[in-house]
């Protein structure tokens, strides 16, 4: 049996997180060891200080193809360290975003353009891609009504505060994104109600799941 990695992706406000904390609640119990989790940017000591420079509210300077690397370096740093070696000890691996965040939001969102962050993605990742992406697709406007009714000030990150038409084009990206690649990404409706979402990405994920039971 081969290790799994599985991928949460979605726009800000989707619930990606929420679910992604039901999923793991599940799993633990059952998987034991067996399970790894990560973040990106995060993972690891060195990718979680990647991710302090690029979302701090403060770095207001910050050039986008600099934001773009940084995010690239992290990822890379996060896969060799963390990812990889737990795919190679027969771990199942759920990581909250990857590389179709970087398309999205630096390709899509910071018009740097969706082709460009993916050959540059390339060399950071030397093509390594999810055995599996679950997308949370809701409308950009209720994402954003929604971080503004559940999150705190100390919660809002420099890319919520984005305006209307970059969190549209971030949507448009990862739509473009689930037609494109619809073997590995499944697309969830996140308009739906917690526990209907929820039972969604159990049903995609189950056979996946089975692969540890055997």
């Amino acid at each position: 049996m081969a290790g799994k990695f599985i991928t949460f992706e979605g726009t800000d406000g989707a619930g990606k997180t929420t679910i992604l904390n039901m999923v793991l609640e599940y799993l633990k119990d059952t998987m034991g060891d067996q399970l790894v989790t990560s973040r990106e940017p995060g993972g690891n000591p060195i990718a979680e200080s990647i991710r302090e420079v690029i979302l701090d509210r403060q770095n207001i300077e910050m050039d986008k193809r600099t934001e773009a690397l940084l995010y690239a370096a992290a990822r890379r740093q996060n896969i060799e360290q963390t990812v990889k070696p737990a795919i190679a000890a027969n771990k199942l691996v759920i990581c909250d975003r990857y590389l179709d965040s970087s398309i999205a939001y630096q390709g899509g969102g910071r018009q740097i353009g969706e082709k460009e962050i993916y050959e540059m993605n390339q060399f950071a990742t030397e093509g390594f891609l999810p055995d599996l992406t679950i997308y949370f697709n809701l409308p950009v406007e209720e994402g954003l009504k929604r971080i503004a009714q559940n999150r705190n000030e100390n919660d809002i990150d420099r890319l919520d505060v984005e305006t209307i038409d970059f969190h549209n084009r971030v949507y448009d990206a990862y739509q473009r994104l689930a037609k494109q690649q619809p073997e590995r990404i499944k697309s969830v409706d996140a308009t739906q109600s917690i526990d209907a979402v929820y039972q969604n990405v159990l049903e995609i994920l189950q056979p996946y799941l089975e692969e540890f039971k055997k």
